[in-house]
């Protein structure tokens, strides 16, 4: 999540002061990490438990800093990541987080420098793609980057469902496991990873994740809250879904239970995992509501509701947002759902992506891509290729809105057939 030094009234960035911009040392690293909180509006004060917990994983030639004279004034910190194209190829990517920029340091153009020396040092590692979760919307786009994926949250109200009551479980020879948190160490990271190879938007989840999100692990993000975990099995026994949960403990003015169930992840990697953990999560007694946590926009639950209105969206954003740095394999690691060939011109602004680029989609669902000099069919910005890249936005839609031009009669309709994907990419992480 990002704050940031902001644009002046012209929309352009102020002349940079003479601050020194550069990869922090290890030494540098409690200051630099309290500039992050100040820049989040978290209390600036680094616990030794939390320095101890972060200082691990800390690659200083990725974590840059803004010093004037002795403090930091900036933070910006990138890490390897892998981000699922659509087809399910692992696509390297340029993670980008703990952005901030100090209020009395805004409009000097310290993260453009920033964001320059990162994006530069990511193209020449390789990475096909940079990353980031944007805390405001109109920050990133001069960057190159463009909102790629949505998240949809919904409250559901389980008197309205239409559910039985009485239901004991699954009704297709399944079960639902109570686990501890050793357990969901265990079992969910295989899990996940066949989650991630069939969801475009997904991206990978490392040991760190499961510590950290068990409990196991403390950086800083206040006292640790135990939730609860349950599984459901197939039939066959096997692991298909897991949920983490916490539960409140309201009983409202007559002392009846109105207590709400916020679900912090759920992983299915069928639908009858997540039709059986949503029912489950209906069915526990004292729940009288259930928020669901960041979902795709296209999730199945409400429907697996008899009254699909129960569950009532209560939150909606665009979530992750991509710059691609190599169009020509970004291009060429996904797959596409129908056959023809477009010719793009592709605008970079801040960087040397641009230029025309042909796509050939075979009939297999595989493409070739490659610079070229003839006449394109379309035109559109490296921000706007990245919100079509993963395949949920539409190029006849943002045509319409004037930010992609047709050259060609009906190649943003070809660019739809071609770029769409039946279900919506969905990336459930924060980082």
């Amino acid at each position: 999540m990002t704050p940031h030094d902001a644009i002046d009234a012209a929309g352009t960035v102020a002349a940079a002061d003479p601050i020194d911009v550069r990869p922090i040392t290890l030494s540098e690293f409690p200051d630099w990490l309290r500039a992050v909180k100040t820049g989040f509006l978290q209390q600036p004060v680094v616990s030794d438990e939390e320095l101890e917990n972060r200082l691990p994983v800390v690659v200083p030639e990725r974590t840059r800093g803004a010093f004037d004279g002795s403090r930091c004034v900036a933070t910006f910190r990138s890490f390897s990541q892998e981000l699922t194209a659509v087809g399910g190829a692992a696509v390297p990517a340029d993670a980008i987080s703990g952005v901030t920029v100090s209020p009395t340091h805004r409009r000097r153009g310290l993260l453009t420098r920033m964001m320059k020396a990162d994006l530069a040092a990511a193209r020449e590692r390789g990475d096909v793609v940079a990353t980031l979760i944007a805390a405001e919307y109109p920050i990133y786009g001069r960057y190159g980057f463009g909102p790629a994926t949505t998240v949809t949250e919904w409250t559901i109200e389980v008197p309205r469902t239409g559910l039985d009551p009485r239901r004991a479980g699954p009704d297709d020879g399944g079960r639902i496991d109570l686990l501890d948190a050793e357990d969901v160490r265990k079992t969910g990271p295989e899990l996940h990873e066949r989650l991630r190879r069939g969801r475009p938007g997904v991206i990978d989840r490392d040991e760190r994740w499961w510590q950290i999100n068990t409990g196991l692990l403390n950086i800083g993000h206040g006292p640790w809250k135990e939730p609860f975990y349950a599984a459901y099995r197939s039939a066959s026994g096997e692991v298909e879904g897991l949920v983490s949960y916490t539960a409140d403990d309201d009983w409202g003015d007559s002392n009846q239970p109105h207590n709400t169930a916020e679900v912090r992840w759920l992983l299915a990697v069928t639908p009858a995992a997540e039709r059986a953990l949503w029912g489950y999560l209906c069915s526990i007694d004292w729940i009288t509501r259930v928020k669901t946590g960041r979902r795709a926009p296209d999730d199945l639950l409400p429907h697996f509701l008899p009254d699909p209105r129960a569950a009532r969206i209560t939150g909606q954003s665009d979530w992750l947002w991509v710059r691609i740095l190599d169009v020509v394999r970004a291009l060429e690691a996904r797959t596409y759902g129908a056959v023809g060939t477009l010719v793009l011109d592709v605008t970079d602004e801040s960087g040397p992506d641009g230029g025309r680029y042909r796509l050939r989609a075979a009939p297999d669902g595989t493409a070739t891509c490659e610079r070229v000099t003839e006449e394109a069919d379309l035109s559109l910005s490296i921000a706007d290729l990245a919100t079509l890249w993963l395949g949920d936005e539409s190029a006849v839609r943002l045509a319409a809105l004037g930010r992609v031009r047709e050259r060609r009669e009906g190649a943003a309709a070809l660019a739809d057939a071609l770029l769409r994907t039946s279900r919506r990419p969905w990336c459930p992480d924060i980082f």
